[in-house]
Order: structure tokens, then C-alpha cells, then sequence
């Protein structure tokens, strides 16, 4: 697979949650790699966990199984994150949310090595398993990797890299893995454990956030949390089973951290607030507004307001078209029942043509009407973001858009209200004093 970089807005979003993707160039394997002892007898069961990368994509971590051999010397790494951009009409199942991924096997410390040397964290959980159930993950790992079985419709957060590994551990464990954590309540919902990786870059945050509606919202187990790699690491490091002969024992004997990133943003414990700086850039944008809308009758602020609005029109009209377009004709289930296209939508591509007549206008006595159409526009924003908000006191409703809403509000509201309150001030201005008789 290679390293490509995707020409579209709608790819670069639903790339975000492909966490699992593996690059398969050959690598040299770094000297002094601390790969752990084998167990004693012929096969050592290990996952492999690595941390977030710079990719955006790979900024969930990745997830693997390792199965080493002692009687032939062999390591193999089974991948269940692969996809290639030549298959045929990628793009196209992509967007719609029909991309096929595959699983394959590989030298292991080619993968390792390639982890190491793009700066990620590498950590080993070498499972305590008997020999017999060894043989049964091997088996069922070979099985998988067979090109009739090692394709499978991926889901970002139902079926992929780590629900796969997930699942091989519970089949290692006789299904004592999910009896344990199936129902268990989780700690955050799936909003809030993406929002834990994405702190750090608020502009691929917003438009993640925005594009996925309330579905995601909702309380969820501690099982469909172990979509993350790093949350199975977490939770069989102390996991404790009874194998095929009734012993009770540790699902993992030792944990072996095989490399550290250097100054690369932490994952966060618990999920940050992040709609006040959304809000902050907001309240910027909407004094910048209010400023030009005061002095709106020179040519100077008119242009400059008008461009403005157009160029708002484009983004936020791009976008919410983008929304739409995932909520309505597409698989990708997260996406859907999505409020913000109550302010977001393709509606606000209007005002790119509204902005440049108010610009330059052919008659300056029609400026007034296109600005009257915008201003129509921008309250038809600020009441589908108040209707937002107020629909989440109904029981139906209940998405977590304080992001999307902090960015739009404000600056909705200052061109909505402003040129009323200036125009107020200025006729207070022009009103004569009444005399006073001494």
C-alpha cells in the first residue's frame, strides 16, 4: 500500500477513523530492538500495540497479533488493517462507506521496525495461554489471511483492526473476554474517546466533530470501547481467565514496552472542553464584523464585508453540504441523525453570490437588498442553531454539538442583529435636543 495523500475533503474526513492502516514497505530492522524471550514451548502469542502516528489516519494507534515459532524461527505479524488505494473503485466505496479491508501476515519486525522509526509508541502483551489454544489462535489467524476469508466490510468503530484482535482474544478465552466486559458500562461515549486523540489539531476536530451526528453520543460498554487498540491493552493487562484445563491464570504474563515516542501529543485520560476556543475565534470573528457593518457605507468595508460573507457562505456551505451528503446517501452510520445541518447545510452557498452582488452591486441603491438578503440568511443560521440547542431538551435529542455551535453562533448573530443596533445608534445620533426654556 503506499503513502498517498487524498485529494478530497470527504476522504481526508473518513480516512481520520482508519487508525488500522498498515504501510507494507520493506524496512530494515533497527539494531537493538528489546524484543522479549519466547515462551518455552513452540509458540509465543503476543499484541502488539503501537500508539498514534502522524497521520491523521493513524492517530488512534494500530493493533496487531504476533505469533512467533521456535521450531522454525519464524515471527509473523497478522494485520487486519490493510486497504489499498488501487483497489477498484475505492473512492467510490469509500465515501459511501463500503470500503473492504483486508488482513494479511508479514515479518514482524519489519512492522516493528517500521513503528520504531516514525516515532511511535510499541508495546508487547505476551499472552499466558496453553499450548493447545496457541495452535487454535494460530489456525484461526491462518485461516483468516486465506484470500477467501481475509476481506471484510469495515466499520470505524463496529469492525476493524482492534475489534478483530478483540475478538481473537475472546476466542482464546472460550468467550470469558466479552462475558466480562460486553455489558459493562463504559467511560466515555465514542465522541468523547475520538475528541481524547484530536485535542491537539482543532481544525481536523471540527470537522470530525460536525460530521457525526447523535448516534455516537449514547452511553456504550467497555466492550465497543475496545475499538481503540490502546483500550484492549488496558483492559487484558490485568484480565485474569480459567484456560481449557479449569486453571484460573493472567490472560497476560508480561508487558513489554519495545519503544517510546519522543515528544509526540499525549493521548488524554479523560476528554478536554473544547467548544471555548471555538467560541473565543467566534466572538473575534463577530467583532470584526460588527466593525465593518458600523462603517458599512463606506466602498471599502462594503467590499470587505461583502467577500467576507461570501467566503463564510463557501466554507460553511462546503461543509455542511459534506454533511448532508453523509447523512443521507451514505453507510457510514455515524454520520446520520446529525442536528447541525439545522445551521450547517448547503443553504449557506447562497450567500457566495449574495456576497459578491453586496460587493459590487451594478445599482449601489440595490447593496441594501442583497444585504437584506444576507442578513435573512444569517438569521436562518442563528434560529436553526437556537433550535438546536433547544430540541436537546427533548428526549429524542440529544447530540453533543457545543463545538459546531460555539463556531457559528456568534458571528450568525452579529450579522443578524448588528446592522439593526448601529442603525438604531446612528438615528439616536441624528435626533434634535429639545429646547429647554430658562
Amino acid at each position: 500500500m503506499k503513502d498517498l495523500r487524498l485529494p478530497s475533503l470527504l476522504l481526508f474526513l473518513l480516512l481520520a477513523f482508519c487508525g488500522g492502516v498498515f504501510h507494507a514497505n520493506a524496512l530494515p530492522s533497527p539494531l537493538g530492538i528489546p524484543w522479549p524471550e519466547l515462551d518455552d514451548d513452540d509458540l509465543t502469542i503476543r499484541v502488539s500495540v503501537a500508539g498514534p502516528g502522524d497521520e491523521l489516519y493513524v492517530w488512534w494507534g494500530h493493533i496487531a497479533l504476533i505469533v512467533e515459532d521456535r521450531r522454525t524461527g519464524e515471527s509473523r505479524l497478522y494485520d487486519y488493517g490493510l486497504f489499498s488505494f488501487e483497489t477498484d473503485h475505492f473512492y467510490t466505496n469509500f465515501a459511501k462507506g463500503r470500503l473492504l479491508f483486508s488482513c494479511a501476515a508479514s515479518p514482524a519486525v519489519r512492522n516493528v521496525a517500521q513503528f520504531i522509526l516514525t516515532n511511535r509508541d510499541v508495546t508487547f502483551y505476551t499472552l499466558d495461554l496453553p499450548p493447545e489454544t496457541k495452535e487454535l489462535v494460530r489456525a484461526f489467524a491462518e485461516e483468516n489471511v486465506r484470500p477467501e476469508n481475509r476481506n471484510y466490510l469495515y466499520h470505524h468503530f463496529k469492525d476493524n483492526c482492534a475489534t478483530r484482535i478483540r475478538d481473537i482474544i475472546d476466542l482464546a478465552t472460550n468467550g470469558q473476554f466479552s462475558e466480562a466486559f460486553l455489558d459493562a458500562p463504559g467511560r466515555f461515549t465514542l465522541r468523547q474517546h475520538v475528541l481524547r486523540h484530536t485535542w491537539f489539531a482543532p481544525i481536523p476536530e471540527w470537522f470530525m466533530s460536525n460530521s457525526m451526528g447523535q448516534d455516537i453520543d449514547v452511553p456504550i460498554t467497555v466492550w465497543q470501547e475496545m475499538f481503540l487498540p490502546s483500550e484492549i491493552g488496558a483492559r487484558i493487562e490485568d484480565f485474569r481467565y480459567r484456560d481449557i484445563y479449569g486453571r484460573e491464570r493472567n490472560l497476560v504474563k508480561s508487558v513489554d514496552v519495545i519503544n517510546r515516542a519522543v515528544d509526540r501529543p499525549p493521548v488524554l485520560d479523560a476528554p478536554r472542553k473544547q467548544w471555548p476556543r471555538q467560541l473565543l475565534l467566534s466572538l473575534c470573528i463577530a467583532g470584526l464584523f460588527g466593525l465593518l457593518l458600523a462603517h458599512r457605507k463606506r466602498p471599502a468595508a462594503a467590499i470587505a464585508l461583502g467577500l467576507s460573507q461570501s467566503l463564510l457562505g463557501f466554507f460553511f456551505g462546503m461543509v455542511g453540504f459534506l454533511d448532508f451528503f453523509m447523512s443521507f446517501f451514505t453507510q457510514h452510520d455515524y454520520t446520520w441523525h446529525n442536528m447541525n445541518l439545522l445551521f450547517v447545510n448547503p443553504l449557506l452557498l447562497a450567500a457566495i453570490p449574495f456576497g459578491i452582488l453586496y460587493a459590487f452591486p451594478k445599482d449601489a441603491s440595490r447593496r441594501d437588498f442583497w444585504g437584506f438578503l444576507l442578513k435573512g440568511l444569517w438569521s436562518l443560521v442563528l434560529a436553526g442553531g437556537i433550535l438546536s440547542m433547544l430540541l436537546r431538551l427533548l428526549p429524542p435529542f440529544w447530540q453533543q454539538n457545543q463545538i459546531s455551535l460555539a463556531l457559528v453562533l456568534p458571528f450568525a448573530a452579529a450579522l443578524s442583529f448588528v446592522p439593526d443596533i448601529a442603525g438604531r445608534i446612528r438615528r439616536r445620533g441624528k435626533q434634535p435636543h429639545s429646547a429647554v426654556n430658562g
